[in-house]
């Protein structure tokens, strides 16, 4: 089984709201909707399970129920930090999921997944037993030295941007989310699944990119994926 893992535990609070940024609508529709909208379409998406904030569990099943995210399976609540909510929906799923399956963690911020990075992620996990999608960093990046200045630059031929979506097999998953919540080990700050993996000595696979995979933190963010929609909706009517 392939089964998406969606994210949806975060605040508004980045973005001044009084709301779930999840939840906020766009173009008469909530964020949340167009992400489980991206993975109940995939055809190599068997089943969803979704990690949301306490209080908006119903209000998640509403919404499920009105863009027939029929894969929606299981509504599982958040934690305290995104590992806690993360590590929260992969334990939900032990008697669920074999060791083999693919459990893929995305962003519910993340509303624009392209079908063919969801795939490529997938086909990238069952080969090597994980995929984080990626992009070449094409800035240059300086290491700060005294907080005005620097005298040291990382070639960004070295580098690359990892968002989600991320697959990982399940079993290898779950051991590393025991381990790492025992041992105090990738899951603090802003420490995700992939960063707390190499920190536990696993080697990442990547997978293929998009730039349209923006993520909604900042009022800036949702304008810019506001633009897009009225974009596509235009392509559309031609």
């Amino acid at each position: 089984m392939n089964i998406a893992v969606i994210i949806a535990g975060g605040s508004g609070k980045r973005m001044g709201l009084d709301i779930p940024k999840q939840f906020v609508t766009v173009e008469d529709k909530p964020i949340i909707a167009y992400t489980l909208e991206g993975f109940q379409h995939h055809v190599l998406i068997d089943a969803i399970l979704v990690v949301c904030v306490d209080g908006w569990q119903d209000t998640l099943r509403t919404y499920a129920r009105q863009y027939d995210i029929s894969k929606l399976q299981w509504v599982v609540a958040g934690g305290q930090s995104g590992q806690e909510s993360i590590r929260n929906g992969v334990y939900a799923l032990e008697g669920i999921c074999e060791g083999d399956d693919v459990v893929i963690i995305h962003d519910g911020i993340r509303p624009m997944v392209d079908p063919d990075v969801l795939s490529d992620v997938i086909v990238t996990c069952q080969k090597y037993g994980n995929g984080v999608t990626s992009l070449p960093y094409n800035e240059q990046i300086f290491v700060i030295d005294d907080e005005i200045s620097t005298v040291q630059y990382i070639p960004r031929e070295t580098l690359r941007r990892v968002a989600t979506p991320q697959a990982y097999a399940f079993g290898n998953l779950l051991a590393r989310y025991r381990e790492a919540f025992e041992k105090g080990i990738g899951i603090s700050g802003s420490s995700y699944t992939n960063t707390m993996m190499v920190e536990l000595g696993e080697r990442l696979y990547f997978a293929a990119g998009s730039e349209k995979n923006i993520k909604l933190t900042t009022q800036e963010d949702l304008d810019l994926f506001r633009a897009r929609l009225v974009a596509i909706r235009a392509e559309w009517a031609q």
